[in-house]
């Protein structure tokens, strides 16, 4: 018989309000946390927001993946305490994909860019969250996990777990772990990459808990100190109005699909890389990166050349 399990998150709730007040003052004490109080406000109206909107779309969401684990699955795993580890491990790898297509596809783009939203890096950031999420393909990509037939009450009780253990490498205030865990884990190192606009670390360490993933899958890069993380989008937003940081990349999808010429180039607007246009006359992660490449073989010439 399934069985009842908490809210993770939710219970999580006190523990964040905790913590956060304790980085506030570690960093007005030290200057190693960073805040700004209209950022902070933002970040903790869209963290409401998104919680709203999550529970607006439960009931279909839930309906929708326990239809596909009731009609599809290959197996009945029951509920032992490996399966909790087993479903952690899988909706790990899961979380890996649908963060990674959040920065390669637009579509997907568009509910996570309000993550990246923020120019200051600490723990509020964390629940700067999505208001759309459910208007994304992104739920397919936990599907095999269900068909495999992992109950869907478990997958989304580790995803809790997942998303608690993310709040806390959101902040500036951790330099490095020991060695060994930085190797095997996320942590605030890692995921400042992650949120850096910095060239070379655009499109890295797309990681939930596990680093693995981005080992494996070749998207790992470390912080340089010689490299200092700087926050925010590529393009900043200029704004700290909830509703436009909630939708400003839907209108944007919306007009450029409006405005394009053909059908191919309308979809390439919804599924292509942030940036993309088809005469090039916007900048992709990759054509950041490969300009600033060029920039820094340019610089380094000249000074051979001196």
């Amino acid at each position: 018989m399934p069985i009842d399990l908490p809210k993770p998150t939710e219970l999580a709730v006190p523990l964040f309000i905790v913590l956060m007040l304790i980085e506030l003052i570690y960093g007005w004490r030290t200057g190693k946390a960073r805040f700004e109080a209209k950022d902070t406000l933002t970040s903790l109206i869209m963290g409401t927001g998104s919680t709203i909107a999550g529970a607006l779309s439960a009931t279909f969401t839930f309906a929708f993946v326990y239809w596909v684990w009731d009609s599809f699955r290959l197996f009945d795993w029951g509920y032992a305490w490996w399966v909790f580890v087993v479903a952690f491990v899988l909706d790990d790898l899961a979380y890996y994909w649908i963060h990674r297509m959040g920065h390669r596809m637009r579509w997907m783009w568009a509910a996570h860019v309000i993550h990246h939203s923020s120019q200051h890096y600490n723990l509020s950031t964390a629940l700067r969250q999505t208001w759309t999420g459910s208007l994304t393909p992104g739920i397919l990509f936990k599907l095999p996990i269900f068909i495999l037939g992992i109950d869907p009450l478990i997958v989304a009780f580790v995803a809790g777990l997942n998303l608690i253990y993310q709040f806390w490498i959101h902040t500036e205030a951790i330099d490095k772990c020991p060695r060994w865990f930085e190797y095997l884990f996320n942590t605030p190192s890692h995921h400042r990459v992650h949120h850096s606009n910095n060239p070379q670390y655009l499109d890295a360490n797309y990681a939930g808990v596990l680093m693995v993933w981005d080992r494996v899958f070749g998207s790992f890069v470390p912080e340089d100190k010689a490299e200092p993380c700087r926050y925010g989008l590529v393009s900043d937003l200029g704004t700290f109005n909830p509703l436009r940081v909630a939708v400003h990349e839907w209108v944007g999808i919306f007009k450029d699909m409006w405005a394009a010429k053909g059908i191919k180039n309308k979809i390439m607007f919804l599924i292509a890389p942030p940036g993309w246009t088809p005469d090039g006359s916007r900048l992709t992660s990759e054509m950041i990166k490969e300009r600033a490449k060029r920039l820094e073989m340019s610089k380094a010439d000249q000074v051979a050349a001196e």
